[in-house]
């Protein structure tokens, strides 16, 4: 599989890599904000605050906690029709559809049930074996993190 390293992410995280293709095609501005949230170091560092076995690893929260996001404004919702399955890389958000930031995250299993109503923006296409080994827990006790996230070109 030949990928485009302008949208292609290459996360290092304390379990090992992880190459994410990204989705323009499906969410132009949350790939954007990703873009830029890693170009600028923003989830350098930063914990997986809440995995669940069987459906999700997230990560995002400068807090640890899922309480934050990073100093943008939040993003309009682009919903898509991408289903939640494995691999799947979606924008965390609150009640309000139009308040994803930073925070995102990672399916373990299939989750159709979040179909249409979190963005789809990426796909991990390498490393899937790392994610599953990240440690579980909400909150999660000594949690896994991302090393560093960084755009395949830059690197």
């Amino acid at each position: 599989m030949s990928l485009d390293p302008e949208n292609t992410l290459v996360m290092e995280t304390t379990k090992g890599r992880v190459v994410i293709k990204l989705r323009p095609d499906l969410a132009p501005n949350h790939v954007e904000r990703i873009k830029l949230l890693a170009r600028e170091g923003f989830y350098d560092g930063i914990v997986f605050h809440r995995v669940i076995d069987g459906f999700m690893a997230q990560v995002g929260c400068p807090h640890g906690t899922g309480t934050g996001g990073s100093s943008y404004p939040d993003l309009a919702q682009e919903f898509n029709a991408e289903p939640h399955v494995r691999g799947i890389c979606s924008m965390a958000r609150a009640q309000n559809p139009n308040s994803a930031n930073s925070q995102f995250f990672i399916v373990f299993d299939d989750a159709r049930f979040l179909d249409k109503q979190y963005t789809v923006w990426g796909q991990v296409v390498e490393g899937m074996e790392n994610i599953d080994r990240i440690k579980r827990g909400e909150p999660v006790r000594d949690p896994d993190s991302i090393v560093s996230l960084k755009v395949q070109a830059d690197a």
